[in-house]
């Protein structure tokens, strides 16, 4: 197991080109995953890497040997999979990442029952709004909120989750309650979005008369974090656009209103992606059909919460008196 550990090592710091990040990835120290890929370089006779203070590249001999060690662990792989397939007794471990909301609401809470029916199958879970590419983060499987682009990743759509616009009525009071995106660009709404390296939230995608549209909209405040967003604007700080289940209580209650109903957001799909290779695994389909169970069960709950009543009535700013 040593040697495998050792090319499981060496394929992890290619991918992530860094030997403490491997390290985390592997869950453990930069001393030991230096010392694993010394070890393999001193059993094949040759240097894999080339180090200097700044950066670490593979070197020519890195770079055959990494197609071959790939093949090697798809193998272990596979071969371990079959052997669970028949037994029915998946073990291991399951890499898996979610968005901050979904995460937190639906995909945490169902891991204990999971673990339950598969207590020799380990998690560890990861949220975060951003971007995820699971071959280079070495995931088994990500749960994504979304447009789904080309790849080849395996990918199990889930549901169709809505999206509603949203603000306090102490805002709406300030500031009128826009009837559709037109209003929301006249009236110089704020709106609160959700920004990180390739996102594209401010570009509001709302259904119109004409179909769906993206709708240019600015605002004074910006995060990476969408609960930080559902946070401000209950604070009354601006509209923000949400899945209808991670603002369904607040809608419910009365702490937030929705807006701009007669051009309502485009939904987007809920999916569950994997890397080919790793959907083969036995643990990663089992955690898959089950968290696809246990999140349509969620969301039905979730969106029975909202029952919109009448729209709003008044939709111009209060005065302010001089």
């Amino acid at each position: 197991m040593a040697y495998i550990n050792n090319i499981r090592m060496f394929v992890r710091v290619h991918d992530l080109g860094s030997m403490s990040a491997a390290a985390r990835d592997q869950r453990t120290s930069p001393a030991v995953a230096s010392a694993r890929i010394a070890e393999l370089e001193k059993y094949l006779g040759v240097r894999l890497f080339n180090r200097t203070t700044r950066a670490l590249s593979p070197t020519e001999h890195g770079r055959r040997f990494y197609d071959g060690a790939c093949r090697v662990l798809e193998a272990i792989e596979d071969a371990e999979s079959d052997v669970m397939e028949t037994s029915r007794t998946p073990r291991g471990t399951v890499f898996v990442a979610a968005p901050l909301g979904l995460g937190r609401r639906i995909i945490a809470p169902a891991i204990p029952a999971f673990r339950t029916d598969w207590p020799e199958v380990d998690i560890r879970l990861r949220l975060s709004d951003r971007a995820i590419d699971l071959t280079g983060e070495g995931l088994d499987m990500a749960f994504r909120l979304g447009p789904l682009d080309d790849s080849d990743l395996k990918v199990r759509v889930i549901a169709d989750c809505p999206r509603v616009l949203c603000a306090a009525p102490a805002y709406l009071e300030r500031r009128g309650i826009p009837r559709n995106g037109a209003d929301l660009l006249a009236q110089g709404h704020d709106c609160l979005m959700l920004r990180f390296p390739g996102a594209s939230e401010f570009r509001w995608p709302l259904r119109t008369s004409d179909g769906p549209r993206p709708f240019e909209v600015s605002g004074p405040l910006e995060s990476d974090d969408g609960e930080v967003l559902t946070n401000w604007a209950l604070e009354g700080a601006g509209i923000v656009m949400k899945p209808l289940f991670e603002v369904a209580p607040h809608l419910a209650s009365g702490a937030l209103v929705e807006v701009a109903r007669d051009t309502p957001p485009v939904s987007v799909p809920l999916a569950c992606l994997s890397p080919s290779r790793r959907h083969r695994d036995l643990k990663v389909r089992l955690l898959s059909d089950f968290m696809a169970t246990r999140c349509k069960e969620a969301l039905a709950n979730l969106h029975a919460m909202h029952r919109p009543g009448p729209a709003p009535e008044n939709t111009q700013p209060q005065e302010t008196p001089l």
